[in-house]
């Protein structure tokens, strides 16, 4: 005995509706209005799976590039400087949480080479402590992170500044900065009024790093601390920058933090940083989610049409069962069981050609830009240049129970409508 007798008898004819047409004198797998249903949901599934998994790989993408160069938190004081900054080192270095930590300074300028300016962000670091907060040092694509010696006035750019200035590992640039407040003050006091002329000081690129993340890399470069402590003219770093064993739970450390260490000092952790880009990739997320839900939503109407079709087509056959005994409940059955079948079949398909995409974008987006002689992503533009993807299982869960959900409140309306066919007139055509 097969299968198919051993279930009821309302899943034995919704499972042959949904394998054959009317008048198909062989049983088909599937019947072309049947397959039609299947394929829209199923590529609805799909490009979901598909996006969703390219949206999340670009943000774990770009957090990962982020973090290379950014610490996980960063402790700063209000007045802009800490002189005590290793008594602060220490007690942060109690949490559990909390691996290193290294001290920092920053100064906002400009970088001029042969008339071309580009503004820069010039982090002061200590070498040896910079490695055990950031991976900098791993990313060098020539000279070396510690050749920023103290007093000599070394710096390093990042490869898309190096272009843009067009100097290599050697080269001579000059560091424009503003001049000094005493400077101002005076200024403002003269009779002219005029603007106080920018400090300058000539710089050797010691070396060049890619992060792989166009904003740090056309805009940040790294001195020795104690240069850029003169540069902008200050005695002490600006604050600590520190390293947590995981970057996951950098805000629940950095409350508690913040609620340890002395109140003038101002704990920031990595999503605060680029918090409007962090905003901006989620809402995007949930828009796309809501979007592409819509594809799933008209093939799930699509199956509604497919179903209401069916019961024309099968008045007689729901007549002839309503007299051998059929309750119109059974009736109901017969139709939710091959709309529900034609979803799920629709989802898994879906589902297993999502995931086959979503695991396989870094070959196929490849070779379709070769093909094509295209590029999809503007390093300039995305900040990566290469589409990831990060699958995520509990996003393929919901996608593939949404779809089945939808396919099976698409069954309803058919359904019901099937029940209240009545025996009598169906027949009196037929």
């Amino acid at each position: 005995m097969s299968i198919t007798h051993k279930l009821p008898y309302e899943w034995q004819v919704g499972l042959r509706y949904t394998r054959a047409g009317k008048r198909s004198g062989r049983n088909s797998f599937i019947s072309f209005i049947s397959m039609a249903s299947v394929a829209g949901i199923a590529l609805g599934v799909a490009a979901l799976i598909v996006v969703l998994s390219v949206m999340n790989g670009f943000q774990k993408e770009v957090t990962a590039r982020m973090l290379s160069v950014l610490a996980h938190i960063e402790v700063f004081d209000a007045r802009g400087q800490m002189p005590d900054w290793r008594a602060s080192s220490a007690l942060a270095l109690r949490h559990p949480e909390v691996r290193a930590a290294a001290p920092f300074a920053e100064v906002e300028a400009m970088l001029l080479s042969d008339g071309v300016m580009k503004p820069v962000l010039l982090r002061g670091i200590d070498p040896a402590s910079e490695a055990k907060v950031s991976d900098v040092a791993r990313h060098m694509r020539a000279g070396r992170l510690d050749a920023l010696r103290p007093d000599g006035y070394n710096i390093v750019i990042g490869r898309a500044l190096a272009r843009a200035l067009d100097v290599g590992v050697g080269d001579r640039v000059t560091l424009l900065l503003a001049s000094n407040p005493s400077d101002l003050q005076a200024t403002a006091q003269s009779a002219a009024r005029a603007a106080a002329p920018p400090r300058t000081r000539p710089l050797t690129v010691a070396g060049i790093f890619e992060a792989g993340h166009y904003e740090f890399d056309s805009t940040l470069a790294f001195a020795n601390i104690a240069d850029a402590e003169a540069l902008a003219g200050v005695a002490a770093p600006a604050g600590i920058r520190l390293r947590l064993a995981d970057m996951a739970r950098a805000p629940q450390v950095a409350a508690e933090l913040q609620a340890s260490l002395p109140g003038e000092l101002y704990v920031r952790d990595w999503s605060k940083v680029n918090a409007v880009w962090f905003a901006a990739v989620q809402s995007q997320k949930r828009m796309m989610f809501i979007i592409l839900t819509m594809i799933v939503a008209v093939a799930a109407f699509n199956l509604v049409s497919t179903l209401v079709m069916t019961v024309r087509d099968k008045q007689a056959d729901i007549a002839i069962l309503r007299t051998l005994g059929a309750s119109p409940r059974s009736v109901m059955g017969i139709f939710m069981v091959q709309g529900s079948l034609v979803g799920l079949l629709g989802a898994a398909l879906g589902v297993l050609l999502g995931v086959v995409v979503a695991l396989n974008v870094d070959i196929i987006v490849p070779f379709i830009e070769r093909s094509l002689g295209v590029q999809f992503l503007s390093q300039e533009v995305y900040l990566i240049s290469e589409i990831p993807s990060d699958l995520r299982w509990a996003d393929v869960g919901w996608i593939g129970g949404v779809a089945v959900l939808l396919a099976f409140l698409a069954t309803l309306y058919p359904s019901w409508s099937a029940a209240r066919v009545k025996p009598a007139e169906a027949l009196r055509y037929e």
